[in-house]
């Protein structure tokens, strides 16, 4: 487990309490390793974790992490420093974000009602447009000049939407498959991009798909967010998408994420992807949820589907029944009381 940074230090002992009361239910033990890495470690040392960090992560099953970022440190800093290493270190290539619209939550969306939004975005995690590929030319000076090059590989883009398309055929939900590009404009990257999506597309005949310009998706998550399923995306349109896929459901205080090997030859890190959220850091109100559901997913990733699954089923009650609902999701429940109400349900 790796806390890091402002509310993550806050959201990650609670999902650790429910991953124990999970295993006590399920006859399951973990064995838990902190560390420490963060923006604290940074201004000690100078850097966000130390040069064997991939090392000492390597040899455990899976990773939990809360979130990274200081106010007193650029983003580009923290998450260069920690986040991106480990994603392509362990060649993370699958980020996995879903987005259900659960009973008692409300939708800022007119007339949407539980179960009407259950999307998952898939999204390539370690090329295309953050491959931190450029560089500065007359660095600090009036007339500097700044290049970032995207890197798409046949290879990135095949793996990823494949991924996609083998998860729409387990979920047994729509069975669409949706891919977003922007091909009008990027007539090189999102061409071979689209290329490939049609390729693998064609080896599952029985999911349906669509194409979207990244504009247009934007758009339709908000205009017809019931229609969509699997999405996959880019690196940065995935970032983006999840984020607003994660509003239409109620809040980014349920958005969870995977970063998954697929290939599971290294250890797959889970986050919630809400942030450190520093104007509510020591308020004791940040929603846990997130964590929550990053925890069921490592579960099911570690194979415990039914474990993963009861973490679930415990969120969604005490959301419908009103115990659950933090302040970001209009109630006044503190990220005790949100967490009480979860084990409550879990351990009943």
């Amino acid at each position: 487990m790796i806390p890091g940074d402002g509310i993550g230090r806050e959201v990650i002992p609670p999902a650790i309490e429910v991953l124990e009361a999970c295993g006590r239910r399920f006859g399951l033990a973990f064995e838990w390793r902190h560390f420490d890495w963060s923006a604290d470690y940074y201004f000690q040392h100078g850097r966000m974790m130390p040069a064997d960090a991939l090392e000492q992560l390597r040899p455990h099953d899976a990773i939990l992490l809360g979130a990274v970022g200081h106010t007193d440190l650029p983003d580009n800093v923290t998450l260069n420093g920690l986040l991106l290493p480990i994603r392509r270190g362990f060649d993370l290539y699958a980020n996995v974000r879903p987005a259900v619209l659960y009973k008692g939550v409300d939708s800022p969306l007119a007339g949407r009602k539980a179960g009407d939004i259950d999307m998952v975005v898939v999204r390539e995690n370690t090329e295309g447009e953050y491959a931190q590929i450029g560089g500065f030319l007359y660095h600090q000076m009036p007339e500097e000049v700044a290049v970032q090059t995207s890197v798409f590989t046949r290879h990135g883009c095949e793996r990823i939407i494949r991924y996609a398309f083998e998860l729409a055929s387990r979920r047994n939900k729509k069975k669409r498959v949706a891919s977003i590009t922007k091909s009008n404009a990027q007539g090189y990257s999102m061409v071979l991009w689209d290329r490939t999506f049609q390729a693998v597309a064609a080896e599952f005949p029985d999911i349906a798909t669509e194409s979207l310009l990244v504009d247009a998706a934007a758009m339709n998550f908000v205009r017809r967010p019931h229609t969509f399923d699997v999405v996959v995306a880019s690196n940065l349109f995935g970032d983006i998408l999840s984020d607003l896929s994660a509003m239409v459901t109620g809040s980014i205080g349920l958005a969870a994420s995977a970063n998954l090997d697929p290939l599971r030859r290294h250890p797959s890190m889970f986050e919630p992807v809400h942030g450190t959220a520093p104007d509510i850091i020591g308020k004791g109100i940040a929603n846990p949820l997130a964590t929550f559901f990053s925890a069921s997913m490592m579960l099911d990733h570690l194979g415990e589907a039914e474990a993963g699954q009861a973490v679930e089923l415990a969120i969604a009650a005490a959301l419908a029944g009103g115990a659950a609902l933090s302040p970001d999701l209009g109630g006044s429940a503190t990220t005790k009381q949100v967490a009480s109400a979860v084990l409550d349900l879990l351990t009943a």
